[in-house]
């Protein structure tokens, strides 16, 4: 069994802003050698999650909509009002959706749907700079 580990680093805006990483991951799993086994997607920070979707444009925009309908950045929270920073939706989005997934992989490719994409969804309230770690287990 062999692992390999990478990071992704990305610019985003916040407030849900979502960004798909297919084309790097993909290109991490063909770079590890590894034909057989999984690959874990996971967002560093307790305010962005990973998901897949299909990444088209009106999908994305329902998607931000239902997210502040879920958990509206007007909310009122007891983070916000601890902390002040105003972002306890984005803690919420992101505990919901969960900070990562694992796709299986055969004959160096991940297992996905032609529609579905792995995507990083950054939900705090201000721009920053993701980290998202991939590590690839399996065998070669």
């Amino acid at each position: 069994m062999h692992i390999t580990t990478e990071d992704i680093y990305l610019e985003t805006k916040g407030y849900s802003d979502i960004h798909d990483l297919t084309n790097q991951v993909n290109e991490i799993v063909a770079r590890s050698g590894i034909r057989e086994g999984f690959c874990h997607v996971f967002a560093v920070g307790s305010t962005a999650s990973i998901s897949t979707m299909e990444y088209e444009p009106a999908l994305v925009q329902d998607i931000k909509e239902k997210l502040d309908e879920f958990a509206s950045e007007s909310m009122k929270s007891h983070h916000s009002e601890t902390w002040g920073d105003d972002n306890g939706f984005s803690h919420i989005r992101a505990t919901f959706m969960g900070p990562g997934i694992t796709v299986p992989l055969r004959n160096d490719a991940c297992i996905l749907g032609t529609w579905q994409q792995i995507v990083l969804l950054d939900h705090d309230n201000r721009p920053r700079r993701r980290h998202v770690v991939i590590q690839v287990v399996g065998n070669t």
